[in-house]
């Protein structure tokens, strides 16, 4: 019986284009000189300019209309791509939507607070709540909860997306079928992967296909490129979410705690601030291949991904989770602009 047999029995509400494809980074990878780089296009799922998070939603969103709700809350950095999807999928499902927006990155340009997701935010129609602590996830999950209180009293029927773990992870399902998608693109298409390269944040796409890939007992590694928190930190996150998970859909857990791999070496200086590393990485996909990547996700799992091609062995075949976020390039216009001078 395949894993996807367990997620029969949960709701989702279709929201992404699928499959995303999957593409030969055949410049970078001559570039750098080693065997072939591969991406997954989920900047391509459409819903609002795309990203990993369609996925997540189709079951936040399946869970939600089961219950009944006519509006949704949820939390996430200024700049979060999760929040500005959240609101495109409930504009879409004819929902409400409030969005808390959480301090994470300290002093900012004006362009970070009013550009990139925070203008498609206002466009999509959702209520803005503000938040001041930016690493308070328990703090942040309790706000929107008194929020959805607040509306529930006013009539409303409200479901709440949490962010801190302890929560069951219906998101990370979806990346369970992206893990089975991926295998079954890869061997249509004919290509060898070795490893596969994501951006490890909340934790939940990350989570969801080395769980995905361990259940179908497929032998590609998962790396996992920090961009949150150091790998020690995120390495008991992602086990807890793999645990989770195991729960939820009522198997045993085949993921070990040696498969989780994480890499923080792209991390510095924090969450949402750039470095060198990931300015080499979005020039190089934006010159060589025309793949935007957003400073915050994508520029560094890819300054990541660089970095294994670089340091490890050139013999291997690599494919990059590209998870979106490219309007959050715009809420760095200034930061970008100063580089490219």
């Amino acid at each position: 019986m395949t894993i996807l047999k367990n997620l029969e029995p949960f709701p989702y509400v279709p929201l992404a284009h699928l499959p995303t494809p999957i593409e030969p980074l055949a410049n970078l990878s001559r570039h750098l000189g080693r065997a072939p780089i591969y991406v997954k296009r989920d900047d391509c799922t459409g819903l609002a300019m795309g990203g990993n998070k369609a996925r997540q939603l189709e079951y936040y969103f399946g869970q939600a209309k089961q219950q009944n709700a006519d509006t949704i809350l949820i939390t996430g950095a200024v700049q979060s791509n999760f929040v500005r999807m959240a609101a495109a999928a409930a504009a879409k499902c004819s929902m409400h939507c409030h969005i808390q927006l959480e301090e994470r990155v300290g002093d900012t340009a004006s362009e970070y607070r009013e550009s990139g997701n925070v203008l498609l935010d206002r466009l999509l129609g959702a209520v803005i709540h503000r938040f001041p602590h930016g690493e308070d996830e328990t703090g942040a999950d309790a706000n929107l909860q008194k929020i959805a209180g607040q509306l529930k009293r006013a009539g409303a029927r409200p479901y709440v997306i949490p962010l801190a773990p302890g929560h069951p992870p219906y998101g990370t399902l979806g990346y369970i079928r992206a893990a089975h998608e991926i295998l079954t693109q890869i061997d249509m298409l004919g290509y060898s992967v070795d490893r596969l390269v994501v951006a490890s944040g909340s934790g939940t796409t990350h989570a969801g296909l080395l769980f995905g890939l361990a259940a179908l007992e497929s032998p590609i590694r998962v790396t996992g490129i920090c961009v949150r928190r150091n790998r020690h930190q995120q390495t008991e996150r992602i086990m807890s979410r793999c645990r989770e998970i195991a729960e939820l859909i009522g198997v045993n857990n085949p993921v070990h705690p040696e498969q989780v791999q994480l890499l923080d070496g792209t991390l510095a200086p924090g969450y949402g601030q750039v470095n060198e590393a990931t300015l080499e990485a979005i020039d190089l996909c934006a010159r060589y291949e025309g793949l935007l990547l957003d400073p915050v996700y994508t520029g560094k799992a890819m300054a990541g991904c660089i970095k294994i091609a670089r340091d490890h062995d050139r013999h291997d075949a690599l494919l990059f989770i590209h998870t979106g976020g490219t309007p959050g390039i715009f809420g760095y216009s200034k930061l970008l602009t100063d580089h490219l001078l």
